[in-house]
């Protein structure tokens, strides 16, 4: 019986502006151009990988991404990512077109800092590092 294959976690993030959303994560993630095609930008690294897919036509003319985008608090579903320095994180979240709540509202957890943002488009996301640091 041979061992089942390593493969890293895998996000899929639906966006009107594949290119900016994605430039978001792999700023903020410090992640590489794993692949990309017309309606879809997978950014990743060896531990999880996000796909950025291109929402159906009949969505995104419904979808209205303001500037900065509403975020989208609503959604069942939040991805936790993690990293070294929630500091670097906020800068460049923000050099992206997303944004983080405060450093001061990171709330320690099971050993670790956790701080809410969002990416361009407003959908939310978490980064969290050693609460050591």
């Amino acid at each position: 019986m041979s061992a089942a294959p390593v493969v890293p976690t895998l996000s899929v993030v639906y966006a009107k502006d594949i290119q900016k959303v994605a430039a978001f994560y792999r700023r903020t993630l410090s992640l590489a151009v794993l692949e990309e095609e017309q309606n879809f930008v997978v950014v990743g690294n060896a531990g999880y990988e996000i796909a950025v897919v291109r929402m159906a036509d009949s969505i995104a003319r419904a979808t209205q991404i303001s500037v900065p985008p509403v975020v989208r608090e609503d959604t069942p579903i939040k991805c936790s990512f993690w990293v070294e320095n929630l500091q670097s994180v906020k800068m460049e979240a923000e050099a992206a077109g997303g944004a983080t709540k405060p450093l001061s509202s990171a709330w320690s957890w099971r050993g670790q800092l956790h701080l809410d943002g969002h990416d361009p488009e407003g959908n939310v996301v978490q980064f969290r590092t050693s609460a050591a640091r």
